[in-house]
């Protein structure tokens, strides 16, 4: 079996130690990462993936309002900061895509075909996994490291109004992205017997 693609999915990991140093332009990585989304499958060719790629100063003014909805949740001064620590180490990385889901054509399949109604959204869901997962790797791919968040619903207006969000593109995650400062540690996994069947 040919494992370069197993290959790429061990490198991607969830690197918290990002920074700006990244060799590639901001237009290098916008186009890759969407020809990257154009290119995951989705049911019934759908295509109900939508994305938001931010730089400079506009991947700081996303990251000042995940701040700025959490703080008045934090209970303690020791909250505060360690939440302004933790939304400034996004803040320090080169980017952020915001994953969205455009609502218009999950219920415009639901209308068309009613038996499979209950579906579409689940559907849509795994659209997602297969977009971000393909980014993901694909950045891995090229030296970038990422991770992802979700600090979705709570920041979905001032999203919506700083960013023109369309009213059906519902916000999925957040995944920034930048060079690697500091490599992800040693990952653990289940034993194999707890996950998995194999019948021959």
């Amino acid at each position: 079996m040919k494992t370069s693609l197993l290959d790429l999915q061990k490198q991607r990991r969830t690197i918290y130690a990002l920074g700006k140093n990244v060799d590639q332009t901001p237009e290098e990585i916008s186009d890759f990462i969407k020809e990257t989304i154009k290119q995951a499958p989705t049911p019934f060719n759908s295509q109900s993936t939508r994305a938001v790629i931010l730089f400079n100063d506009y991947h700081k003014k996303l990251w000042d309002i995940v701040l700025n909805n959490l703080k008045p949740h934090l209970k303690s001064e020791d909250a505060v900061k360690a939440t302004t620590e933790k939304i400034n180490s996004f803040s320090n990385a080169f980017g952020t895509v915001l994953y969205f889901t455009d609502m218009d054509v999950v219920h415009g399949l639901e209308d068309q075909f009613p038996s499979y109604a209950q579906n579409f959204y689940d559907w849509s869901e795994q659209s997602q996994g297969n977009a971000q997962y393909a980014v993901w790797t694909g950045l891995a791919e090229n030296g970038i490291g990422a991770n992802l968040q979700h600090y979705n619903p709570l920041i979905d207006e001032d999203v919506a109004k700083e960013f023109g969000i369309p009213d059906s593109w519902k916000l999925r995650g957040e995944m920034d992205f930048g060079s690697i400062e500091s490599p992800a540690g040693d990952k653990d996994y289940i034993d194999d017997d707890k996950r998995f069947k194999t019948f021959k």
